[in-house]
């Protein structure tokens, strides 16, 4: 089959479209035709390199296709079917694990980052990792769900608890996960305030329902924040931006707040007044990923058509250092996505 591996770390110029073996399945495997894979931040720092990536590696966390082959222990699918993939891998025997909480697992990862993903024409997986799509979806479409709305879903819900009425800082507006995050926050009632950085974008944020819109290169977040709430700073801030951003998120919560952060697109040092953290009463959380519980949630409403994925643009898998050129560059709004 044809893949996309790097040998070394490096920049967009180290990914290779070159032949690599199909996948064997087990018997205890499904083996998925790749139609579409989405890609992610994740994309860029694993081929940057990341500790544990083993070499040549494949990226791609995101995926939808047709099921080719079954292995003969599983009896509920069938050759055909279209799927999507869960973005995960765990042990599925410990503690963790067996209490649902599979992001806590000491083997959990992001598929593609220490496992290989999907960043290919097959891919072979576990019975649990595979969720037929309705006709309704398109692969694209189907690709551009899992990672961004379990994430979202795991820092809105799972960790932040926002509630109906609250109003909740989302970062990155234009992101996969500032999307997603989007239209999460307004079906659970609460209010949106969305920063991006280019007019066309904060548009595009108002469309997927955001209240308020802040551009974060020309205005200062904290001082909108302030004039759109009358001082009383916001319940929930979602980060995923970093150092870049991090000062003004604190500054943006209300006495009370919530500050959960999946992510440090811009660098992973931050500092804070430890003095402001108790006085304020302030909540900092970290999310990582979800749970299959939660990834089983969020899917209903998406195969309902209550939350929609954004694509951005699409890229025939041998063009993917275009593909992630644009990311890098910011230029999105959603999801690109690679097409095998």
């Amino acid at each position: 089959m044809k893949a996309i591996r790097f040998h070394e770390f490096g920049g967009p110029e180290v990914l290779k479209y070159e032949d690599v073996p199909d996948p064997q399945p087990r018997k205890d495997q499904i083996l998925v035709r790749v139609k579409a894979c989405a890609m992610n931040h994740l994309d860029l720092w694993v081929r940057k390199g990341l500790p544990g990536v083993k070499l040549p590696h494949i990226n791609g966390s995101d995926i939808a296709g047709d099921i080719v082959e079954v292995g003969e222990y599983i009896t509920d699918l069938s050759k055909g079917q279209r799927v999507l993939l869960a973005p995960m891998s765990y042990c599925g025997h410990c503690q963790a694990c067996m209490e649902g909480k599979h992001s806590l697992c000491r083997q959990f990862t992001v598929l593609g980052n220490g496992v290989d993903g999907g960043n290919c024409e097959l891919i072979a997986v576990a019975r649990d990792k595979v969720f037929p799509i309705p006709n309704e979806l398109t692969y694209d479409e189907a690709a551009s769900v899992p990672l961004v709305f379990l994430t979202a879903w795991h820092m809105l819900v799972g960790r932040a608890n926002l509630r109906a009425g609250e109003i909740v800082l989302i970062l990155g507006g234009g992101s996969g996960v500032g999307s997603a995050a989007i239209q999460i926050a307004k079906m659970l009632g609460a209010r949106v305030i969305a920063t991006a950085g280019a007019e066309a974008k904060l548009d595009q944020s108002r469309e997927l329902g955001a209240d308020y819109t802040i551009n974060h290169y020309k205005e200062k977040i904290s001082d909108e924040v302030r004039k759109i709430t009358a001082k009383a700073g916001v319940d929930v801030v979602f980060e995923h931006v970093g150092k870049a951003t991090w000062d003004e998120s604190v500054k943006s919560l209300k006495p009370g707040g919530r500050l959960v952060t999946c992510g440090a697109t811009t660098g992973p040092e931050a500092t804070f007044d430890i003095r402001v953290l108790f006085a304020k009463q302030l909540s900092f959380l970290g999310s990582y990923m979800g749970t299959m519980g939660e990834l089983h949630e969020v899917l209903k409403h998406v195969f309902s058509g209550k939350l929609k994925p954004v694509v951005d643009k699409t890229f025939p898998l041998s063009e993917a250092r275009a593909a992630h050129q644009r990311l890098e560059a910011g230029q999105q709004f959603g999801k690109i996505v690679l097409n095998p």
